[in-house]
Parts: structure tokens; C-alpha cells; sequence
């Protein structure tokens, strides 16, 4: 008996799954009672081209409007395309700490990047990392993750974030129009594009360190093609009473 075309696997011809697989409205009933899990999502992904694909289209995508509900609706709410990049890419940002290699200021060794729990966007934040021409920009920050006592690098944050439509964005407009150069070497971590430096690009405004509770010469971040965002600083210690209140 033939395999209907739509549940063939089109990996190979020499693929385990040959024989077929269940209807895309099965896998997501199952998703979904699992809760979009993210490692499973990772895994199911991982065995073929047609689990990979269902996995870009669908499950990645309703992992992000579960996590980010809000978040999400905001950013498709100017069309399909205020999206950019892929939901893949923007489910690993959600859950994913990049850190950073030696390359980026501020830091003379490599810290790997990690998997965090769980992470606050926020639109009023972002505000902060826009200079003000690019004001009516939006732009979701996450809280910095922090890495304290990094030896002779201090405690740093590491921080992330995504563009709504970053393609009709103020902020696109004005690196292009102002000449900046792409980056020759940090691609994005969450989608493998090229990036620009907002610091080499002068658009990290003094906001942006207040927000974050960094030295005011001691922050960088990139932004991709795509509109996601990257960052690090060094933070500013904390008081005595900051601690006392960390503890409590």
C-alpha cells in the first residue's frame, strides 16, 4: 500500500521514517498536552526533514505564544511579516542566555551561553536602548542575566532582545542611512546573521545604562539583519543595602 504524499518523509530516500508519519493535527495534540516543551520540541526536531519542518512551523511557533502571549501578539499584529527570521530562532531567544566570547569588549575570556528558566520582555525597557530619533521603535529587552564575580572581568549582564518590524524600523533606517558596517565576525547567536554594533554605530544611548545598572562606557550590543538583539555590560556593584535586600 502507497503512503499518502503528505506524510512521506522528504529527508532521503534511505530514511528511517519511510513508512510515514501521523497527521500534523496528531503531533500537535501531543504538543500541546506536553506544553510545547521545549527540550521535546528540540528533540522531535532532530529525526528527520519532515519532523524539523513541522517543528519551524507549528510547534516552535505556539511554544513562543504560549511562553510570551502578549509579547507575541504585539509583534504579528502589523502583518506576518512583523516577524522577522524564523520562530525558531525567536523561541531559542526567549530561553537562551547567548554570553559571549572573547571578541566583545568588556570581557577577556569566553563564558559559554545557557538556558535560563524563564525571562521578563519588556517594550517600556527597550525604550531605554533607543536613541531618541528611533523612539517609536519597539523593542522588547529581557532583564540582564547576571554573571557575577568574573574575575578580573567584574560581574557582567548579559542581555537580549527582538524588533517589531524591524525592517520599517527607525533604528534599520538610520544604521543604514548613517553608513555603518556590518560586523566582519558576531553573527547572531539566535539566527546566524550578520549584525551591526550599536556601539561602534554611536546609538547606545545613556538610558541604556541606567536601565541596566551598568558603567556608562562599559556597554555594547548588536542587532541583526532580523531585528534580534544582543548585548553585554558591566554592571555596577551592588550596595550594601542592595545586598542586604538580596538576601532578604
Amino acid at each position: 500500500m502507497l503512503i499518502p504524499k503528505q506524510y512521506r518523509c522528504t529527508h532521503s530516500a534511505t530514511c528511517a521514517c519511510t513508512r510515514g508519519h501521523l497527521s500534523e493535527d496528531a503531533i500537535f495534540l501531543v504538543f500541546h498536552h506536553l506544553n510545547w516543551n521545549p527540550r521535546l520540541i528540540a528533540k522531535i526536531s532532530c529525526v528527520c526533514k519532515w519532523f524539523d519542518d513541522i517543528a519551524k512551523r507549528v510547534l516552535w511557533k505556539e511554544f513562543c505564544r504560549t511562553r510570551a502571549p502578549k509579547m507575541m501578539l504585539d509583534l504579528q499584529s502589523s502583518g506576518s511579516h512583523s516577524v522577522d527570521g524564523n520562530w525558531k530562532a525567536l523561541a531559542k531567544l526567549l530561553i537562551y542566555c547567548s554570553g559571549c566570547s572573547k571578541r566583545l569588549m568588556f570581557s577577556s575570556r569566553h563564558i559559554p551561553g545557557h538556558f535560563v528558566y524563564r525571562t521578563r520582555f519588556s517594550k517600556t525597557s527597550g525604550r531605554s536602548f533607543l536613541v531618541q530619533q528611533c523612539r517609536t521603535d519597539v523593542l522588547y529587552v529581557s532583564d540582564p542575566c547576571e554573571h557575577l564575580d568574573q574575575g578580573e572581568d567584574g560581574d557582567l549582564g548579559f542581555f537580549r532582545g527582538v524588533f517589531k518590524s524591524f525592517s520599517v524600523s527607525t533604528v534599520r533606517k538610520m544604521l543604514i542611512d548613517r553608513g555603518a558596517k556590518l560586523h566582519p565576525t558576531e553573527i547572531c547567536p539566535y539566527c546566524k546573521a550578520k549584525t551591526w554594533s550599536m556601539l561602534q554605530a554611536k546609538m547606545v544611548p545613556d538610558s541604556a545604562c541606567s536601565r541596566l545598572g551598568a558603567y556608562d562606557d562599559c556597554i555594547d550590543y548588536f542587532v541583526c539583519l532580523n531585528g534580534h538583539m544582543f548585548g553585554i555590560c558591566s554592571l555596577l556593584p551592588l550596595s550594601d543595602s542592595d545586598e542586604a535586600s538580596e538576601r532578604e
